[in-house]
């Protein structure tokens, strides 16, 4: 409750922002003139990231379970629903949830697939980054978070290829544990701990992980392109490379945990990036998040509504399902 109240004190603090000093007809005639097909088009790349998510999601899942890709864009659809609407990142159980429900696969293991997917994230937005540092110039702070969480992102991959490769080991060891959780727990922490190591097989293949890797990237890329044809719509003279800068911080800006759907934190981390980095007008800069916050939004909640009826969850019953197949 504290967290979501909290969150939900940001968004106002952000929308607050957002909006000082707008004129708001002049916002209202912006995305009147948008250019529909180009608009059209983003929001047809916008699509392509969720098909491309839940097709890398069935790469990952492979050294464990098959699943029909159908199934995977369908829980993919609402679990991403879920990550937009449910307070305190809670909506990052409901793809491992679902699938272990339906599939033969532990809550645990689905989890480490999904961590992994993070993982990849990191890592393939980083190395966007880095290209870009090399193509435009941009503030110092931003060149030197880009390299900090890159070497953070590269120790991770490296960790989790070596957890993987030494699986027995760190699925038997318990030095970890305080002597009083080791007693009492150890064999089901072991348990859990050998199946969320299940979870990240995908690293381990060395053509299984090129694939996902090249997957993450060809998906990232194809989000920084989806701003770009948004630019596009609106007919502002930015380049790919700043559609990618966009991209990078807008990430950074919904981490943020704040209200349902990511309201306020989304358009301010617009407007900082646009006004500041790249001297549009606040007036253009909020319009731009408007309508890109929309198309985002608006795909998350068709699809995720659309299969919802097929993918039902309580929060109860997804907070407590630890229950190995």
């Amino acid at each position: 409750m504290k967290k979501a109240l909290l969150g939900i004190i940001l968004a106002v603090v952000f929308i607050y922002l957002s909006l000082r000093g707008i004129n708001f007809s002049n916002v209202g005639d912006i995305i009147a003139n948008v250019n529909l097909p180009w608009a059209l088009l983003a929001l047809l790349l916008i699509l392509a990231t969720h098909t491309l998510r839940s097709v890398r999601w069935g790469f990952i899942l492979q050294p464990i379970v098959k699943v029909d890709q159908f199934t995977l864009f369908s829980i993919t659809s609402v679990g991403f629903l879920a990550i937009a609407v449910i307070p305190a990142r809670l909506g990052e159980l409901v793809r491992p949830f679902l699938v272990s429900r339906k599939k033969d696969i532990s809550m645990s293991a689905a989890l480490g697939t999904v961590f992994l997917e993070r993982v990849l994230d990191l890592a393939s937005v980083l190395l966007i980054g880095m290209v870009t540092l090399l193509v435009i110039p941009l503030p110092s702070w931003f060149a030197h978070s880009v390299a900090i969480a890159g070497a953070i992102a590269v120790f991770v991959v490296a960790g989790l290829w070596f957890i993987v490769r030494k699986r027995k080991k760190f699925a038997e060891s318990s030095f970890f544990l305080p002597a009083f959780i080791r007693k009492r727990y150890e064999t089901k922490i072991r348990e859990l701990f050998s199946h969320f190591i299940d979870g990240l097989a995908a690293i381990k293949g060395g053509k299984r992980f090129v694939q996902v890797a090249l997957l993450s990237l060809c998906l990232w890329s194809i989000n920084g392109l989806s701003i770009y044809v948004l630019f596009i719509a609106f007919e502002y003279s930015l380049s790919l490379w700043a559609a990618f800068t966009l991209m990078l911080i807008l990430i950074l800006g919904i981490a943020i945990p704040t209200s349902p759907g990511f309201v306020g934190n989304w358009h301010y981390a617009c407007i900082a990036t646009l006004t500041l980095l790249f001297h549009l007008g606040k007036d253009d800069a909020l319009s731009f998040a408007i309508l890109y916050h929309a198309l985002s939004m608006g795909m998350i909640l068709i699809l995720g509504l659309a299969f919802l009826p097929a993918n039902r969850f309580s929060l109860n019953k997804l907070t407590g399902y630890y229950i190995s197949k």
